[in-house]
């Protein structure tokens, strides 16, 4: 048996945005085995200083998970939108700022970070996807610095990866109500990418495998 547990933001939290009964969780149940169970503690708009209350929340789960898979960093990001738009007199500048943005979310993803790891429950990591439709392409450059993060901290721990960039690849993965949410397509194929996760990857092995999505 093995349980799952979705932590982080609406990526996994996307029930609002889809019709009944494709949301991300009801999809990755479904492609378990009967005995496997998925529990959800992600929430729409959390960001990584939301985290600690969700790893607080393991303690009511009804069994202990054996994978917690997170996905946040997102909202952190977003946040940042309206800073991006301040005008600078050169590109340096520019790079300059970003650096420290960059600083700021490394510093709170490593701490989001160490919360989990001190649960010693194998944990998988989810990249920022960026292939939002109409994201206009600086936006879509600016994602990478906060990706890079991810990467390394990932590499770091010896911790798997779902890169997001390479599973939500296409128009039709995104919500028509809200084009930053996974539509049903989306969680499918993020679903997917889980349960190939959860199969292949050795929760003792602690190596860093990037999963994007196979067509079965």
């Amino acid at each position: 048996m093995a349980h799952i547990v979705l932590m982080g933001d609406s990526i996994f939290d996307n029930a609002p945005y889809v019709p009944t009964g494709t949301y991300l969780q009801a999809q990755l149940q479904s492609l378990l085995a009967p005995h496997d169970r998925v529990s959800l503690l992600a929430r729409d708009g959390d960001v990584l200083a939301d985290m600690t209350a969700q790893v607080a929340r393991l303690e009511a789960l009804p069994e202990a998970p054996d994978w917690l898979v997170v996905s946040c960093g997102g909202n952190d990001v977003l946040g940042l939108v309206g800073a991006m738009q301040t005008k600078v007199g050169s590109v340096i500048e520019a790079t300059t700022l970003f650096a420290g943005w960059q600083a700021r979310f490394r510093h709170d993803y490593r701490r989001m970070l160490n919360v989990l790891l001190s649960r010693r429950t194998p944990v998988a990591l989810a990249t920022i996807y960026d292939a939002v439709p109409s994201l206009d392409p600086g936006l879509k450059l600016a994602l990478a610095p906060f990706n890079d993060v991810i990467l390394r901290e990932a590499v770091a721990h010896r911790l798997p990866v779902l890169d997001l960039r390479l599973i939500c690849d296409d128009a039709g993965d995104y919500a028509a109500v809200s084009p930053i949410e996974p539509s049903a397509q989306g969680g499918g194929k993020i679903a997917a990418a889980i349960a190939q996760l959860v199969r292949e990857q050795d929760p003792g092995a602690r190596h860093t495998v990037a999963y994007g999505y196979t067509k079965s």
